[in-house]
């Protein structure tokens, strides 16, 4: 599979700078004073300076949840899933949708959570236990 390529506007660099990096462990590449890429999970993620940029978030109902739209994220393999809820969990992250497990023991069985960045753009991040199930119905 080849990396996609995402560049999102943030009005303060820093402090996304050191969430990409500092918290989800995303290794910085190249930046200057107006944008940072990020090596995101095997994928190429930028972001630039927006300082006009209103972020605005609506919410679609899926499961009896809030799902915030829009949204980004990558699946994940299982067990960096369950590490990483276990990460966001002990840094107090306040989840717009906590880790569960959807579909369980049924076909697409995947774990997911929900949290934002420091700008407010909603992340993904969800694994499945049989990624042949990705885009199974």
């Amino acid at each position: 599979m080849n990396p996609f390529h995402l560049a999102i506007p943030v009005k303060a660099l820093e402090p996304c700078r050191s969430f990409y990096r500092d918290v989800l462990g995303c290794e910085e590449g190249r930046s200057s004073d107006h944008w940072v890429d990020f090596n995101f999970f095997g994928h190429q993620f930028v972001i630039h300076i927006d300082e006009n940029h209103v972020n605005k978030t609506v919410s679609n109902p899926v499961d009896g949840k809030s799902v915030p739209v829009p949204h980004f994220g990558v699946v994940l393999d299982w067990e960096i899933w369950e590490e990483l809820a276990k990460k966001m969990k002990a840094r107090n992250t306040k989840f717009i949708i906590d880790p569960y497990v959807r579909f369980e023991r049924q076909v697409g069985e995947q774990g997911t959570m929900f949290f934002l960045d420091p700008e407010g753009n909603a992340l993904e991040f969800k694994a499945f236990k049989d990624n042949s199930q990705i885009f199974a119905k």
